[in-house]
């Protein structure tokens, strides 16, 4: 019996000490998660009144200066006037002739534009970090939100069945004036986000969704801030029942009441005013740095609200961080982060230099780090927090965010930054020169960029623009943990979109007639492993979401992509309909297509529309639930079937569409 003591006593031994190895892991990943220190948040109340009472005193002596000016200017027009009657006796000021009007000075013509837990079907950044879109899975139904309203259609057994549709936004209020952008679905709620320029702020929608699919309005809050909008970033995000917005809002000190602009929320109802705004964070959960604030150049409270969607009546709060207007907004699994971008141009030298800094809010509330930096991200591709600890984060040398339309315009030298987490800390710190490395140019045009595992892709492209003809572009592929080796990829193509095909990855950009696939082997180097071309065609949007690819295993899977007609710029997407859906089939990284659905132009082009009338979030989407494939184009969504044969990559063939468009002959009545 004493050799089987012995063993057991062995096993026990090693239990434990596998036992003690995991609890040291999970510390050293903590560990390397965890800031050096935090932002100071304001003490209280008095002492946030106080960092704007200097603000506050120059607002009064700037209005007693106007006021004074105004005297001077009456005083000298009324000597004007005196004198003048005093040399026409019998006339009145009022009656001389008027002077002659100033000849107008000729100006230059304007410059031309700078280029519930269910299946996923949005293409999301970060795994288990849902993203606004307009198109979500609730049980047996797809809730897709169109110019301003909701729907439902139920696709059990086979089937599509309009089921529900109701406006995105109260029953008594205007939509006039408002954009609804994004929804999510959580459990039985449907969250629309959208922005009212006529409230000022953002809107919060919330509606109930019934097992049958039948939607009912609950409340609408309004959020303070100003717009959101980015033509390539999303301003909500979901994890598990936590609604994350981020709500930028632009302080304007010189106001008589600064105060009156910090994060607030109302719920809405009929003769709402100002005064039933409730702040959201008190003067604690507000930070600072030690970084000088220009008010000429604009302060925005940066702030991100975290509202619980499974609780009865909605549950918000928020923390900010005072920074220049600037910024890019990106969520990991494990916090926010907000980049701030301050462009300051030298006296001296003419020269324009970004003053940056990146705050990083965890998600599990504790108080916000920050580290000073340089330059500006494109967009919220161009971060990532990796399981090691570090952020990574590709910076063009002049960017002011991806705010609006600022990502498709980002230039100058191109930089990986690399900093462990845990350099992060209270404002003071700066990122060394050793955590940035210098990269290759990317070429003319709109820059894309994207992390695939340890791999950072980027390369330029049209974008929004009209392609030109012959246009050519390289792919950059940098090695994240040894930023010194980069790999460059010709391809006879423009880099209009980078996306994830599992471990690899595929580039798609036009030629400026025809559109191409360039599928990417990324280990171990850098390679084109196949090619498509869909001949006459360009990609029919522009946004991280009008791509999916569903993995049938390691190493095929299917592609799906909105395309137009070829020599389309992608601002097309505001008010058409792409021409249909592609889908190829990815089989080793060799691409072979399979077929599309097409869509019918003018469905729906009647439908009323009070609201979100162009269609800045796109309107098209390839969509893989269950085993089956759809494509929403529209006001129209369509079901193919793939028929496969043994050594074929299979046929797409159209099996069923629905319009659900008001008034459609498809809909219920």
């Amino acid at each position: 019996m004493s050799w089987l003591l012995k063993a057991l006593a062995g096993m026990v031994m090693c239990g434990g000490w596998l036992v003690a190895q995991a609890q040291a892991q999970a510390q050293a990943q903590g560990e390397a998660f965890t800031p050096a220190g935090n932002l100071t948040a304001f003490a209280d109340e008095v002492a946030l009144q106080a960092w704007f009472e200097p603000f506050v005193v120059e607002r009064r002596r700037r209005e007693e200066e106007r006021l004074r000016q105004e005297e001077e200017r009456r005083l000298r027009q009324e000597e004007v006037r005196k004198k003048w009657e005093a040399e026409n006796p019998g006339k009145t000021w009022a009656s001389r002739p008027n002077p002659p009007a100033p000849t107008a000075m000729a100006m230059a013509a304007p410059a031309p534009a700078a280029a519930g837990a269910s299946e996923s079907i949005t293409n999301n950044q970060t795994a288990g970090v849902d993203e606004g879109g307009i198109v979500k899975v609730h049980g047996k139904h797809l809730v897709i939100l169109r110019r301003g309203r909701l729907f439902t259609v139920d696709v059990e057994r086979y089937q599509l069945l309009p089921v529900s549709s109701i406006n995105a936004y109260a029953p008594d209020v205007s939509p006039s004036g408002a954009w609804y952008d994004e929804m999510m679905v959580s459990g039985n709620t449907v969250a629309v986000i959208g922005y009212s320029y006529a409230r000022g702020g953002t809107e919060l929608g919330l509606f109930n969704i019934d097992e049958a699919g039948k939607l009912s309005y609950r409340a609408t809050y309004h959020v303070r801030s100003s717009d959101y909008y980015s033509s390539r970033n999303y301003a909500s995000r979901l994890i598990g029942s936590e609604l994350i917005l981020y709500t930028p809002i632009p302080l304007n000190v010189w106001h008589a009441d600064p105060a009156a602009r910090l994060p607030a929320m109302r719920r809405w109802q009929p003769g709402a005013t100002a005064a039933d705004f409730k702040r959201i964070a008190d003067a604690t959960r507000i930070y600072r740095t030690d970084e000088p604030l220009n008010p000429q150049e604009g302060i925005t409270l940066h702030t991100i609200v975290r509202c619980d969607l499974a609780r009865p009546e909605l549950d918000c709060r928020s923390s900010a961080v005072l920074g220049p207007p600037g910024r890019v907004f990106y969520v990991s699994s494990r916090a926010v982060y907000v980049w701030t971008t301050r462009n300051q141009r030298d006296a001296a030298s003419g020269r324009v230099a970004s003053h940056s800094a990146v705050f990083r809010l965890p998600l599990d509330g504790a108080a916000p780090s920050m580290l000073k930096t340089q330059g500006s991200p494109i967009d919220q591709m161009s971060f990532l927090e990796g399981d090691d600890g570090y952020l990574n984060v590709l910076l063009r040398a002049n960017g002011n965010g991806d705010g609006m339309w600022r990502g498709e315009g980002s230039g100058g030298n191109l930089s990986l930054l690399r900093v462990p987490v845990r350099d992060f800390g209270d404002g003071q710190t700066r990122a060394g020169e050793q955590a940035y490395t210098r990269l290759p140019a990317a070429g003319d045009g709109s820059l894309q960029n994207r992390f695939v595992g340890q791999r950072l892709l980027y390369g330029a492209g049209s974008g929004w623009r009209r392609p030109a003809p012959g246009t050519m572009g390289q792919l950059q592929v940098v090695h994240v943990a040894d930023r010194a080796r980069t790999e460059t990829l010709t391809l006879p193509h423009g880099v209009d979109r980078i996306e994830a095909l599992g471990a690899d990855a595929v580039a798609v950009g036009t030629d400026g007639q025809d559109l191409h696939f360039s599928s990417v082997q990324l280990a171990p180097r850098a390679r084109v492993a196949g090619r498509y071309v869909q001949a006459q065609a360009a990609q029919g949007e522009t946004r991280s979401h009008g791509f999916f690819y569903k993995p049938d295993d390691a190493a095929s899977g299917v592609v799906g992509l909105p395309v137009r007609g070829a020599g389309q710029g992608g601002y097309r997407q505001l008010w058409d309909e792409p021409a249909g859906m592609l889908y190829l089939r990815s089989s080793s990284l060799k691409l072979s297509g399979i077929g599309s659905l097409a869509s019918r132009p003018g469905i729906g082009r009647d439908d009323g529309c009070r609201a979100s009338c162009t269609d800045w979030y796109g309107n098209a989407r390839p969509i893989f639930l269950r085993n089956r494939v759809f494509a929403l184009l529209g006001y129209e969504l369509v079901e193919g079937r793939i028929l496969t044969a043994p050594g074929s990559s299979g046929r797409l063939v159209e099996t069923r569409r629905i319009s659900f468009a008001p008034g459609s002959a498809d809909y219920p009545h």
